[in-house]
């Protein structure tokens, strides 16, 4: 027992390494995991304190105990069964696969991360890009019952939405977001799994994958988290608000008990801006008539070099107004009562009619728009008119009523970049730049003030 055993140096090092991996592994790891666990808890009970919709704890599971939840939930194990027969492989291949689905889906959620990182630096971002101006919510979005599940439902302009959203909220509750497979990559993907979001693919049709991404969505809007959608799939290429896309929705819908469930509440949102950084991608896209965006990495490097050379000497300017503004909010349970039933079709029609009607009216897509009706070319005098007409009748726009200055506005933002030409008393669109005249005018078409405007504009 006692006799002395010569070792090569290599092998003691490998040995003494195994000793401590076990050391660590065995005894110390779980002591401060469990340190930082109840620092974090005491963390989210403080600030559920002060938030409206606390976090929920289906969000704050550990990401491997909601992993195992979902792959061993009754319909994924079934359809892992049936997976197996059509696929004619086994069922342990087909379980393993369920489990990859489920772990490229499952967020690992940081309140830490959310509030201390990613809230400000939303709030930092937009409120240097834009001059952000937002509709207060009204008594229907007060008065949404403490149980029920929120889920905001918004039009896409931009990939601004995200950090826009995030800003507007951070101090009522936190978001869960769906995200496509553009921003799997590291470090962004930690930093979105961080935030609670989750990556779907969007044009998968395996049976299998669908499975598991509707009951991950079903079992957190039953757990109450708090979500947001974009029911048109995808940016809008032309500036409308396009038609929606039933995928999230339709699996929200076909997991919902108006008997036992608890109430789900869509809350529409509709975004606006006086510029979106992604517009000439986005109009170079709808023209190619396909869904590519081909954003030079380049000229979006020197786009932000520009803008902090710019900030560093004093002299950047922000892109005009966000605007955002808050819907009547839907009720699942109250579209039930009405309709006797929740048809995926119905909801989203409801949904996108609610967004269309609280569209903001901003200085750029006003005057665009009004340009556009006229035939690119019109009298500054008119202009005004017409503006003034729109803002009459318009009794929640987030401009100021002075129709003057918001023509002056509007005029600065798109003649600063070509779009319009100023000669005298006289505004004309550009060819060169018609397709960006278009894109913006589009986000009014459809408002309501724009039929008193047609009005006042065949008096002038």
């Amino acid at each position: 027992m006692l006799r002395t055993v010569e070792l090569p140096l290599w092998l003691l090092l490998l040995i003494l390494g195994f000793a401590v991996v076990t050391f660590l592994s065995h005894f110390l790891f779980p002591s401060v995991r469990w340190f930082f666990r109840r620092r974090m808890e005491r963390a989210v009970a403080e600030l559920n304190k002060r938030l409206d919709r606390p976090i929920e704890p289906f969000k704050l599971a550990r990401r491997h105990d909601t992993v195992q939840r979902l792959v061993y939930d009754a319909e994924v194990l079934k359809a892992v069964t049936e997976h197996a027969e059509e696929e004619g492989v086994p069922e342990n291949v087909a379980m393993e696969r369920a489990r990859r689905y489920a772990r490229e889906i499952v967020p690992s959620f940081s309140a830490m991360v959310y509030f201390r990182i990613a809230t400000r630096a939303a709030r930092w971002l937009s409120e240097k890009l834009y001059d952000v101006a937002v509709d207060v919510p009204g008594e229907g979005l007060r008065d949404i019952d403490p149980g029920a599940t929120v889920i905001f439902v918004m039009n896409h302009r931009s990939n601004m939405d995200y950090v826009l959203i995030t800003y507007l909220v951070a101090e009522r509750t936190t978001l869960s977001y769906a995200v496509g497979e553009w921003a799997r990559v590291w470090p962004l993907s930690w930093l979105i799994r961080s935030m609670g979001a989750y990556f779907i693919r969007r044009r998968s049709r395996n049976a299998l994958y669908r499975r598991v991404l509707a009951r991950y969505v079903q079992l957190a809007t039953e757990s109450g988290v708090t979500q947001a959608f974009f029911p048109e799939g995808g940016l809008s290429l032309d500036g409308r608000v396009g038609p929606p896309k039933l995928g999230l929705l339709s699996y929200v819908l076909s997991g919902f008990d108006p008997e036992a469930g608890r109430d789900v509440v869509f809350v529409p949102v509709a975004l606006n801006y006086d510029r979106v950084l992604e517009d000439r991608v986005l109009t170079r896209a709808a023209e190619a008539g396909e869904r590519r965006f081909r954003a030079s990495v380049p000229g979006v490097v020197w786009f932000v070099i520009r803008y902090v050379w710019r900030r560093w000497r004093g002299r950047a300017v922000r892109f005009g107004q966000a605007g955002v503004r808050f819907g009547t909010p839907l009720s699942l349970h109250g579209f039930v009562a009405d309709e006797g039933r929740a048809e995926p079709r119905e909801v989203a029609r409801a949904l996108m009619e609610r967004i269309r009607a609280v569209v903001p009216v901003l200085a750029v897509p006003l005057v665009a728009r009004l340009v556009q009706r006229a035939g690119g070319r019109v009298s500054r005098a008119a202009l005004v008119a017409q503006a003034q007409a729109v803002l009459d009748g318009d009794a929640a726009a987030l401009v100021e009523r002075d129709a003057e200055a918001v023509v002056a506005t509007g005029l600065a933002g798109l003649t600063s970049r070509g779009v319009l030409v100023e000669q005298g008393d006289m505004v004309e669109a550009s060819p060169e730049q018609a397709a960006l005249l278009e894109y913006y005018a589009a986000t009014m078409a459809g408002h309501p003030g724009m039929e008193v405007a047609d009005a006042e504009s065949a008096t002038t």
